[in-house]
């Protein structure tokens, strides 16, 4: 037994189940997933893609190559991956193809908290949900069995709680899955028109037979206890249901999609009164209520971020006869809702980030930033505020090209922030549309060498493969000089001036493309030492806290001297740049 995260235990249960190719696009909370495979399991081939859609495609040849493949991604990447997936969803598979969606309850680290089981049920491929770390590993294996016997792509999803949690695994040894060749086969793998028809027949029958498998699956079970109550549940509300009612009848649903209706049936009528306990949308309710099953659930159960047992307790509280019923085996349900609050703590960029520098200089000349998905997301907070908007990986640029077209005004003060593994995830295809459309954005390449937000993974400008290899490095500069920007140019973020004379020639000269070059500093700290500061030379004006770097701090607040901590301060410089009386010198670029 080993003690593992359900991500830990998806990686392992890939390596039992036989799995050839795995490929991922590293998003919080299924990062870890690939990065596991890499370093345990070599004898899968691993790689990170340039985006989730290529991820998919990647891993639909790897299956039809005969190669049990596994592809994980976020949520919201599996909505880059939804063109290929439900068309995946038609051809079917050779190989089992299983894709891993880590859902993000709560919005730990996403932009939104969309339920990706629907997924499952917008392409009609069975879904699975574990609820700890046995079941993940459990499940995965389960997966690729399904998706061979079925001929078809498999979602197994699973949510942050369950990602990043640890619990004991049982391991077992790896199977060598049936060989399975390519073939050719015009009619299933190539969705003509004439095709795509009689495969829709298919897939409706196909949905037909995975019902009649999940009334009988062994995914799915019933715990009898008292039964004047009974929960239906699945994934991590299953522990908290558990964790709260031990004592009560619960239906759990490992494979929830297709749903077990004849089970739920001769379960709902066993039991006096059914909660539906979900995690975010009512996924399961409406579909047992569609079937003239009578059922409670997002009347008593929160809709919106992290279910956890207080959050559940405080929900069922409000169902007089549970209460009662409850207290008959000491279970309270008395949670105040606000008691697990916590004290919020606003993110920041780390002291010595390069992308710092650039939205400094952006503030200075009141520009309009249309912003993307990373660390520098954080640019758009208090005290830099220079960021405008962030929709989705990629949105950057395509926005800013329609904020111009709209309003010509804007013109000559619209700029795109996005990262350089955001520029490849989904910047290339908008970069090309404004320079095609004749748009008069700017953009700004904010390149730190890594996919920082994520722990710093390769991505195809790095020149490193997911397992280190060397391998050729796409320079963003070249690339957005091909794609036809007028105007490019490389600066150091770290030097003020450079930046804004870079931006206001850009500006002029669009469509344009600044690339603001420097290695993430927690990868390369610029310098041993901290900056030195002359108290007696501060005249307390704040200038440099306007950086907001998490190194400078008000000492008196009165006189507004500032203190620099040393072990925070990396020596960068721009508050020394920043400084009108020399108070702070020195730094990367000086005064």
């Amino acid at each position: 037994m080993k003690l593992l995260s359900g991500n830990e235990a998806i990686a392992r249960g890939a390596h039992e189940a036989g799995v050839k190719v795995a490929v991922a696009y590293p998003g919080t909370p299924s990062t870890e997933i690939l990065e596991t495979i890499i370093r345990h399991y070599p004898e899968i081939y691993a790689e990170w893609a340039a985006n989730e859609k290529v991820a998919v495609e990647v891993g639909i040849g790897a299956c039809l190559a005969g190669a049990r493949t596994l592809v994980a991604m976020k949520h919201v990447g599996v909505n880059v991956a939804a063109d290929p997936l439900l068309t995946l969803t038609y051809t079917g598979v050779n190989a089992g193809f299983v894709l891993v969606s880590a859902d993000d309850p709560g919005m730990h680290s996403s932009q939104n908290e969309q339920d990706n089981r629907f997924y499952a049920r917008f392409a009609q491929i069975p879904l699975l949900e574990p609820a700890d770390s046995q079941e993940a590993k459990d499940f995965t294996k389960a997966a690729f069995e399904i998706s061979e016997t079925f001929d078809t792509p498999v979602l197994l999803r699973t949510t942050t709680r369950v990602s990043h949690s640890k619990s004991l695994v049982k391991e077992e040894e790896p199977v060598i899955p049936p060989t399975k060749e390519y073939r050719k086969d015009f009619g299933k793998y190539a969705v003509l028109p004439a095709h795509a028809r009689v495969l829709h027949e298919k897939v409706e029958k196909r949905r037909e037979e995975l019902r009649e498998y999940a009334e009988t699956s062994p995914l799915n079970r019933i715990e009898w206890g008292d039964k004047r109550i009974g929960f239906i549940t699945s994934g991590i509300a299953y522990q908290y249901v558990k964790e709260l009612f031990p004592w009560a009848s619960v239906l759990k649903l490992g494979l929830s999609y297709p749903l077990p209706l004849k089970l739920i049936r001769q379960f709902a009528q066993e039991v006096q009164k059914v909660i539906v306990v979900e995690e975010l949308e009512p996924f399961l309710e409406e579909q047992i209520l569609a079937a003239g099953i009578k059922v409670r659930g997002k009347e008593l159960v929160p809709r919106t971020g992290e279910l956890s047992p207080a959050r559940l307790a405080w929900g069922l509280s409000r169902d007089e006869d549970l209460v009662r019923l409850a207290e008959e085996y000491g279970t309270r349900l008395d949670f105040p809702q606000g008691e697990e609050k916590l004290p919020v703590r606003p993110p920041v960029l780390c002291p010595g980030c390069p992308h710092r520098g650039v939205f400094y200089v952006l503030k200075k000349m009141k520009l309009v930033v249309t912003g993307d998905i990373g660390c520098y997301t954080l640019g758009g907070l208090p005290p830099l505020g220079a960021m405008d908007t962030c929709i989705c990986m990629g949105a950057s640029i395509g926005m800013a090209h329609g904020l111009v077209k709209a309003d010509p005004e804007l013109g000559g003060r619209t700029v795109a922030v996005i990262g350089d593994s955001t520029f490849f995830h989904t910047g290339l295809p908008a970069l090309a549309s404004l320079v095609y459309n004749r748009g008069a954005a700017v953009v700004i390449i904010l390149d730190n060498r890594t996919t920082a937000m994520t722990g710093h993974q390769d991505h195809p400008g790095t020149g490193r493969t997911a397992k280190g290899e060397e391998t050729p490095a796409l320079d963003a500069a070249e690339v957005a000089r091909v794609l036809g920007a007028r105007y490019v140019e490389v600066v150091d973020p770290y030097d003020l001036r450079a930046v804004h004379r870079a931006v206001e020639q850009a500006l002029h000269s669009s469509p344009a493309v600044v690339v603001a070059r420097r290695p993430c500093v927690l990868l390369t700290r610029p310098s041993p030492r901290p900056l030195p500061y002359r108290e007696e030379v501060c005249r307390g004006c704040g200038l440099c806290l306007e950086l907001g770097c998490p190194a400078l701090a008000l000492k008196d607040r009165s006189r507004r001297k500032i203190v620099i901590d040393p072990l925070l301060c990396v020596g960068c410089g721009l508050c020394a740049q920043v400084c009108p009386f020399g108070a702070l010198e020195g730094g990367v670029h000086g005064n």
